[in-house]
């Protein structure tokens, strides 16, 4: 079967893309307005970009009415925002973060989490979070039709700082066993990491790697 994109009506194309590309890491996003008022929120179109500096990449929709999600507001206002990691035993917290809420309403309270401070950003870490990215916001681009109900935000950003709880670090690394991060499929579905093992990458050929 062959779909062409141009023929899906309305959100089709959309949801036929989130049901390919899975899973997707979940970036648990912390932003302040100028106010200092702290928006939640999560996000799936995310990943990781590059490395130095460290970057990472996270796309904001819009909301239903058209105007761009919080996230995105606060993120273009101030230039900064936290990534959180979200775990199996912070799915139904996050979860709860995920609606559709007034502007302004502090959704930590609602899910019953708490901040642990930034050093380098303003917007504060989710402390349940046992990984937290902060982060500066460095490219910005429009992703979409102009006007157009689908058109994205895609914030590059910098992380300028890691914090990862105690026992997941190790001699530079995080301890895969031991993170359970939750991913995101299709439609409502959720994924758990399942089995991990381990695979060398075959030996370099390239000339410039063989001295």
């Amino acid at each position: 079967m062959i779909i062409t994109a141009a023929d899906l009506p309305g959100r089709r194309a959309y949801r036929l893309l989130i049901d390919c590309v899975v899973p997707r890491p979940i970036a648990w996003i912390t932003t302040i307005d100028a106010e200092g008022r702290i928006n939640l929120a999560p996000f799936s179109f995310f990943q990781a970009v590059g490395a130095d500096p460290p970057s990472i990449i996270v796309s904001i929709g819009k909301h239903r009415d058209g105007a761009f999600k919080d996230t995105g507001v606060n993120a273009l206002a101030m230039n900064e925002l936290v990534v959180n990691v979200v775990t199996d035993e912070l799915a139904e917290a996050m979860n709860i973060t995920a609606g559709e809420h007034p502007f302004g309403l502090d959704e930590l309270r609602l899910a019953g989490l708490t901040t642990a401070p930034s050093q380098h950003v303003r917007p504060p870490c989710v402390a349940e979070s046992p990984i937290s990215l902060e982060c500066r916001v460095s490219q910005r681009v429009s992703i979409g039709r102009e006007g157009a109900e689908n058109q994205y935000l895609v914030l590059v950003c910098e992380v300028v700082a890691f914090h990862v709880r105690d026992d997941l670090y190790a001699n530079g690394r995080v301890d895969p066993h031991l993170l359970h991060p939750l991913g995101r499929l299709g439609g409502n579905a959720y994924s758990h990491p399942g089995e991990i093992f381990e695979m060398e990458r075959p030996a370099a050929t390239r000339p410039h790697d063989l001295a």
